[in-house]
C-alpha cells in the first residue's frame, strides 16, 4: 500500500453505464444542446455507425467511417473539412480506440464536445491522452479537450465483439491499470481500481471466451475496462505503452494485440523495482508471479503473443529498440538498451517473460 501524501484528480465525465445504455443516447444530445453531430466510427463497423446514426435521428448533421488505427493526422485533416462544411457541432464515436481516437483528435483542434460508445475494451473513452501518426512517428499528449463529456457503456454492443478481438482488446486494458500501478504519480485511490480491473478481467475474458454472450461476463469485462481507462486518464505512462506506441507508429502493428504481447515483458522488467505493483497484481491474477501469471493467460485465452506473427520483421527489432530509447517515458526501471533489446527479442519469438 502506498503510503504518505499524494494527488489526485478526479476526471470530468459523465458515464451511463448498463444493459440497453445506448438507448439513452438521445437524451444525453439533447442534454448537451447539440443539433448537428457527426457519428464517426471505422468502416469495419460502418453498420453499427449507422444504427447510432438512425436512433439520433435528425441530430445527425453527418455519418463518417474513416476512423483509422493510430490516428493518422491525414485523416482527421479530411474529417475536419467535412466538420466545417456540415457546421457539425458535437461528435459521438461508436467503437474501440480508432473511432474515439479520431474523435478526440478532432476534438482537439475544434473542442466540440464529444460522446463515446466504446463497444471494445480499449479504454481510450475514459482518459484525457490522444496519440496521433505522422510520418510513421506516434506521438501522445494529454489535454482535457479530448476528454469525452459523456461514455455510455452499453453492454449488449459488446455481445457481437468476436472472442478474439475481445481478449487482445482485454489484455490491452489490464496493461493501463498494470501500468498505473508503478506509475510516478500514483496514487492509493488509482492502486484500489487498478487492482479490481484487473482482477474482473481476468475472471471476464475466460468465461467470455467459452460463451461470447454471455451477459455478466461482458458486463464484467466492460466495468473492468472503464476502471483500467481512468487508470491511465489518471497517471503517467510507463515502459509498456513507450514500446507499444514504438511498436504501433514506426512499424504499423496492430494496436492491442501489440499491448497483449508486451505487457508480460515489460512487467518482468519493471516489478522487480515495484514491489507494492508486484503484491497487488499477484494478487488479482492470482499467480505469484504476475508477468508469468499474465503470458500463460494469454496462452490459455488464444490472445497474441509473438510480434513475429503480428508481422514485424526480425531485422526491426534493433531500430524498434532504438527508438523506444528515444524520449523515453518515467519509468521504475531505468531504460537499458541491451535489456529492451532482449525483452523486444522474446516477445518477437512469443518465448515466455524473464527480468534481465
Amino acid at each position: 500500500m502506498r503510503s504518505g501524501a499524494f494527488s489526485y484528480e478526479a476526471l470530468p465525465v459523465r458515464v451511463i453505464f448498463g444493459v440497453g445504455a445506448a438507448a439513452a443516447l438521445p437524451q444525453e444530445v439533447d442534454r448537451l444542446g447539440l443539433q448537428r453531430v457527426m457519428v464517426i466510427s471505422t468502416a469495419g463497423r460502418a453498420d453499427q455507425g449507422r444504427s447510432v446514426a438512425k436512433l439520433l435521428s435528425h441530430r445527425v448533421g453527418a455519418v463518417c467511417d474513416a476512423a483509422r488505427m493510430h490516428t493518422p493526422v491525414a485523416v482527421t485533416e479530411q474529417v475536419l473539412a467535412t466538420v466545417e462544411r456540415e457546421r457539425i457541432d458535437g461528435l459521438v464515436a461508436v467503437g474501440g480506440g480508432s473511432a474515439i481516437g479520431l474523435a478526440k483528435a478532432v476534438a482537439l483542434r475544434t473542442d466540440l464536445p464529444q460522446i463515446a460508445i466504446p463497444t471494445t475494451y480499449a479504454g481510450s473513452e475514459a482518459t484525457p491522452i490522444i496519440g496521433q501518426t505522422q510520418d510513421g512517428i506516434k506521438t501522445t499528449q494529454r489535454s482535457l479537450r479530448v476528454l469525452p463529456e459523456v461514455v455510455v457503456y452499453d453492454v449488449d454492443l459488446t455481445l457481437g465483439l468476436p472472442v478474439a478481438v475481445s481478449v487482445a482488446s482485454g489484455m490491452n486494458a489490464m496493461a493501463h491499470a498494470a501500468e498505473a500501478l508503478y506509475a510516478q504519480d500514483g496514487n492509493p485511490v488509482i492502486d484500489l481500481l487498478a487492482e479490481e480491473a484487473v482482477r474482473r478481467l481476468v475472471r471476464a475474458l475466460p468465461l467470455i471466451v467459452a460463451d461470447p454472450t454471455d451477459r455478466a461476463a461482458r458486463s464484467d469485462a466492460l466495468y473492468g475496462a472503464w476502471l483500467c481507462g481512468t487508470c491511465l486518464g489518471a497517471v503517467g505512462m510507463s515502459l509498456h505503452h513507450k514500446l507499444c506506441h514504438t511498436l504501433g507508429g514506426g512499424f504499423g502493428l496492430p494496436h492491442a494485440e501489440t499491448h497483449s504481447v508486451i505487457l508480460p515483458h515489460a512487467l518482468a522488467y519493471n516489478l522487480a523495482a515495484a514491489p507494492q505493483a508486484r503484491e497487488r497484481l499477484a494478487r488479482a491474477i492470482g499467480a505469484d508471479d504476475p508477468a508469468g501469471g499474465l503470458h500463460r493467460l494469454a496462452l490459455t485465452l488464444g490472445a497474441p503473443t509473438s510480434l513475429q506473427l503480428l508481422g514485424l520483421p526480425a531485422e526491426a527489432i534493433d531500430e524498434a529498440a532504438d527508438l523506444a530509447m528515444r524520449n523515453p517515458y518515467w519509468n521504475p526501471r531505468p531504460f537499458d538498451r541491451a535489456a529492451l533489446r532482449a525483452l523486444l527479442a522474446r516477445a518477437w519469438a512469443g518465448a515466455a517473460p524473464c527480468a534481465d
